[in-house]
């Protein structure tokens, strides 16, 4: 479709700001963001909607409609329920950069603009798709944010008698018609779905559960409702996108079944975008708290961010939470291993890992606050202070302080229980999740510990089999939280023993055999990512390794001698 088709239909209401000389360019597909730099989620030929809010002064204008006229989008649409007007410095932006500007009415939903381009694009289709599309743009709610997932799934059940479930990564029920999907068969259908992903086998995928038949529609997570970006590493969107479940055989249907839904998984994609936007602003408090306390920021100044962050994590919560942090990394095996942005994985998977597997709705993310570092993601979660008895002291009988029935802290195991068979379809053969849990603090002072806690808790993780591991604080006991209690002449012994050689072969020949020992062990022995954090070829990588080994008399392939390193590096 060109762009100008957008001003024919009357429907739209959109209000062409500049840009009339550009109004033959083709559509090719439509995108809602409010990112700033929304350019890894860009292919060209967009209509791209923005509530615009990524604008936070005017400066902020031109660096984003460069980004955009830069990856070639056919046009910008703005809604004007944000500010009411679209600002003269967008306006100038796009007519410097040549991007024709629309302003889109506050009564006008994203929603009903996406549906119709996707529709446009997608060429005639059969009289179910026109009659599901048609009814659910009148039913879709005003304002950009439309009517939810669940509109669109009544549709298909009252009119096509199809019934539906939109399902997460990891089988957890996002949105649904009628009577909810058993937790245990959306776990089963998420598996399924995966492992037909990673072997890439052209979906729908089909899935036979209890005799009963389901195919299984991916649902991208690519910031858009149109098209698919050209190919990228399946591994980084496989453990982060949605599926929709639908209870029928499409082996037997006809193209025009099929597209139909393939248009309903571009409308859910809509909700999806509007629901990782909602993320931002507690991704962005995770990532400020957790830089100051990685930074050895004073404990004041950690406090004053936390007051910021917790009305916005906890909502109506009238005293300051006890905390708890989450260490997730994921790997792949060597091979290819590179090509593959751990940190947004493991994010995405941290954050569908810590959402209450019972709790269903647009709300259920509200407590996650995930950022990312390199290859490791960190959550920072907010508990309630842990009940208190008649007496005034906190409640015995659980870890971290709660009772039995009411402890609210986080355990590593409970995690993973619900959510351990379908990740692991999806790691396939070649990828392994590694999670580590710290103990409940009460005060910024205890950010700090508790981060090196949970990290210490993943990496005692990673030394167990299987492709999804965790472990917790409390599993700490073996090791680190005895350290200090180790008599100072036994540690210095012990330190002696292992470390010296490498020191005084490290002052003679400046080899940094010790920096090398201690990025080898914090990369839990992978060569491929030890090797980029040093930036060395894997062969030097190898050597210094050999050299290490050869000199202590260790093998850093046993899991004992990597921890008397690791004790080792902590006691000196």
């Amino acid at each position: 479709m060109r762009l100008r088709a957008l001003l024919e239909n009357d429907a739209l209401g959109l209000r062409l700001l500049g840009g009339d000389d550009e109004l033959d360019r083709s559509v090719r597909g439509v995108m809602t963001t409010d990112l700033r730099d929304p350019s890894r989620y860009l292919t060209g030929g967009e209509l791209v909607l923005t509530g615009l809010a990524w604008r936070r002064d005017a400066a902020d204008s031109e660096p984003f409609v460069r980004i955009l006229a830069g990856a070639g989008v056919a046009g910008l649409a703005a809604g004007e329920a944000e500010l009411g007007d679209i600002p003269d410095d967008l306006v100038e932006a796009c007519r410097h950069h040549r991007l024709p500007l629309f302003a889109v009415h506050e009564t006008v939903a994203f929603a009903t603009i996406t549906e119709y381009v996707v529709r446009q694009v997608s060429g005639e289709r059969a009289g179910d798709l026109a009659a599901v599309v048609d009814r659910h743009r009148r039913l879709m709610t005003s304002g950009p944010t439309g009517g939810g997932p669940e509109v669109v799934l009544d549709l298909l059940g009252s009119d096509l008698d199809l019934h539906a479930w939109v399902l997460s990564p990891t089988g957890r029920q996002i949105a649904g018609a009628g009577a909810p999907l058993p937790a245990a068969a959306g776990a089963e259908l998420a598996g399924l779905h995966l492992a037909a992903v990673r072997s890439g086998r052209r979906a729908p995928h089909r899935a036979a559960l209890g005799g009963t038949t389901y195919s299984l529609f991916p649902i991208r997570n690519n910031g858009r409702g149109g098209a698919v970006p050209p190919a990228r590493d399946v591994r980084e969107s496989v453990l982060s996108d949605w599926l929709l479940a639908v209870e029928a055989d499409a082996g037997d249907w006809p193209a025009a079944r099929l597209d139909l839904l393939q248009g309903v998984t571009q409308l859910i994609a809509v909700e999806r975008d509007r629901r990782d936007a909602a993320r931002t602003v507690r991704r962005r408090l995770a990532q400020e708290v957790l830089e100051l306390v990685q930074a050895g920021a004073a404990p004041a100044e950690i406090a004053a961010r936390l007051r910021v962050a917790t009305p916005v994590l906890l909502p109506g919560l009238g005293t300051a939470p006890h905390w708890q942090v989450v260490v997730a990394r994921v790997e792949w095996d060597e091979d290819g291993a590179s090509s593959v942005r751990g940190g947004p994985v493991a994010q995405a998977l941290l954050e569908e890992i810590l959402v209450d597997p019972a709790v269903t709705g647009p709300d259920s993310a509200d407590r996650i606050a995930v950022a990312h570092t390199g290859d490791e993601a960190i959550a920072l979660v907010p508990l309630p202070a842990a009940p208190e008895r008649a007496d005034g002291e906190a409640a015995e009988g659980a870890p971290d302080g709660g009772t039995e029935d009411q402890d609210p802290a986080l355990h590593a195991d409970a995690l993973l229980a619900a959510v351990r068979a379908p990740l692991s379809a999806g790691l396939g053969d070649d990828g392994r999740l590694t999670l580590g849990v710290s103990a409940s603090v009460h005060s910024a002072e205890g950010l700090r510990g508790a981060l090196e806690e949970a990290r210490h808790a993943r990496r005692v993780a990673a030394a167990r089999p299987g492709r999804v591991c965790a472990a917790g604080h409390h599993e700490l006991a073996s090791h680190v939280l005895l350290l200090p209690f180790v008599p100072d002449d036994v540690r210095r012994a012990f330190t002696a023993r292992l470390l010296d050689p490498l020191r005084e072969y490290d002052r003679r020949h400046r080899a940094e055999l010790i920096p090398t020992l201690e990025a080898f062990l914090d990369c839990d022995g992978s060569w491929t990512r030890c090797a980029a954090r040093l930036h060395l070829h894997v062969n030097t990588l190898r050597y210094r390794v050999g050299r290490i080994e050869q000199l202590t008399g260790r093998d850093l392939a046993r899991l004992e001698d990597k921890l008397d390193f690791f004790l080792a590096l902590r006691m000196s």
